[in-house]
């Protein structure tokens, strides 16, 4: 099986390549990513905690799901596809924003990502992929937030970073 290539975009998201995924994180090199949030109608995010046998951030908890986009494919496509990939269910897809961040693990790779943060409903239970996901729960916006200041060790470095955007957001607009 060939390495999955990311896109390697400019600060306007415009594409100006592809890479192996692995070698990006090593080069630190700006690419298209996305994170999407599940919500039920108690407001509570549906976290995911990372499969044990990831070779980045086993076990930490993070948003539901976060990969890369695929050449050819839009960000709701690439949301949606993971979703039913890794929680094995699908749901409506909204874009809310995009921002640049970059985080470095503690294993030498650096996630380096143009981030499109979307959001979506559902209140059922995740049907999940355990290579993928080892757990799941739903916690409120604000337990969240207590919790990644109390534990910020549990979450995985850039959801500590999407969830502060994504918090702020939530502030400043009205879903």
């Amino acid at each position: 099986m060939t390495e999955e290539k990311v896109i390697l975009v400019n600060e306007k998201d415009e594409q100006i390549g592809l890479m192996p995924k692995m070698e990006a994180h090593e080069k630190a090199l700006l690419h298209r990513a996305f994170s999407v949030f599940i919500l039920n109608s108690k407001n509570e995010i549906m976290l995911q905690q990372r499969a044990a046998q990831k070779y980045h951030s086993p076990l930490l908890w993070t948003n539901t799901t976060c990969s890369h986009q695929r050449e050819g494919e839009s960000n709701i496509q690439a949301g949606t596809r993971r979703l039913r990939e890794e929680m094995g269910f699908e749901t409506e897809l909204k874009e809310l924003f995009s921002f640049i961040y970059k985080a470095p693990f503690d294993n030498g790779l650096t996630e380096h990502e143009l981030d499109h943060v979307m959001i979506g409903y559902y209140n059922e239970e995740p049907n999940i992929n355990t290579e993928e996901a080892e757990s799941w729960k739903w916690m409120s916006i604000d337990a969240v937030k207590e919790d990644m200041q109390n534990h910020p060790e549990s979450y995985t470095v850039w959801f500590r970073i999407i969830f502060d955007e994504f918090y702020h957001f939530l502030e400043d607009h009205k879903l």
